[in-house]
């Protein structure tokens, strides 16, 4: 009876010890498979950018389908772009934030709250 309570003791420490550590680890290892599609989908709308001086629509899934995203898979991030030629990715885990994002005027990944909204 008491070794059965021990190794239950030490198995529940141990699931603890192991989402703590997991909360703790960098983005970029526990959303590595995400950051690597969203630098992917980055790529293409600078190169986008670059070729037609201007960022695709919020709203033009021909254009963003053809960049990589597509409409209605969960597991892709959502882009949004404003006029002054700023977009965002975001990766929408559940109804409440912080999300995975990138900021074209940060240029990195972050685990916080959009700050361009499409109209």
């Amino acid at each position: 009876m008491k070794k059965a309570l021990i190794i239950s003791l030490s198995l529940i420490v141990l699931i603890i010890l192991s989402i703590a550590i997991y909360w703790n680890l960098p983005i970029e290892i526990t959303r590595k498979s995400d950051i690597k599609f969203g630098n992917e989908l980055i790529n293409s709308i600078e190169e986008y950018k670059k070729t037609n001086q201007k960022l695709p629509e919020n709203n033009d899934w021909q254009t963003l389908e053809k960049l990589g995203l597509k409409k209605d898979e969960s597991a892709n991030p959502i882009y949004t772009s404003d006029k002054n030629g700023n977009f965002e990715l975001v990766y929408i885990d559940g109804f409440n934030g912080p999300y995975l994002l990138w900021n074209s005027q940060e240029r990195k990944w972050t685990i916080d709250f959009p700050e361009i909204f499409s109209n």
